[in-house]
């Protein structure tokens, strides 16, 4: 039976394997492993929120349960006014990431620990994360919620999504002043909730 990519502590054998992924003309390597989501090639709900988030010129940016570091290293090596910090339960995840980010010459913090709790004092501008919905909407929910309490005025949430997508977009617009769909593509949808309506 395999591991959940959310596992604190993997244990499969690590089995390292090497992938690349092409954006705006730059090419990534990324070293990925079993264990970890989407460790074989990059997910399509990735690529799609890659492709479709919207970054400010400046400030700080999370990618919330990094994985392997694709969205984070990406952001950092195209945008190198913004901050980002990445963080995953993951401990694999995690050492990945910053091999990763080794790898692709860019500057970004990797903490390890379970969603918002690594970065409890910081607030950012962006927040973007493909959630790890196979573990259960309580945990979507939690990320919506608790995104509040981490966004800095007229921040942002932005999120892939594609199982429960209805009800994880009703969710956002509990919680956030404004919910845009961004693009939906091969059953995924991006959305961006911010905190205060412009």
């Amino acid at each position: 039976m395999a591991e959940h990519y959310y596992s604190t502590v993997p244990t499969s054998k690590l089995s390292l394997k090497t992938i690349k992924f092409t954006y705006n003309f730059k090419t990534f390597e990324f070293v990925t492993a079993p264990s970890v989501f989407s460790h074989k090639k990059i997910d399509k709900g990735t690529q799609l929120l890659i492709q479709r988030m919207k970054l400010p010129d400046t400030g700080r940016v999370l990618d919330l349960g990094c994985g392997y570091g694709v969205i984070g290293i990406v952001v950092a090596s195209t945008n190198p006014n913004l901050k980002v910090v990445m963080t995953d339960i993951n401990k694999r995840a995690v050492k990945l990431a910053r091999l990763n980010c080794r790898k692709n010459n860019v500057h970004a913090q990797v903490k390890w620990g379970n969603l918002y709790e690594p970065v409890k004092d910081t607030s950012f501008d962006v927040i973007l994360t493909n959630p790890p919905v196979t573990s259960g909407l309580e945990k979507v929910f939690s990320i919506v919620e608790q995104a509040l309490f981490h966004l800095n005025p007229y921040g942002s949430l932005q999120l892939v999504i594609k199982k429960g997508n209805k009800t994880i977009k009703k969710k956002m617009r509990k919680v956030f002043e404004k919910v845009v769909e961004l693009d939906k593509k091969a059953g995924y949808r991006v959305l961006l909730g911010t905190k205060n309506k412009i």
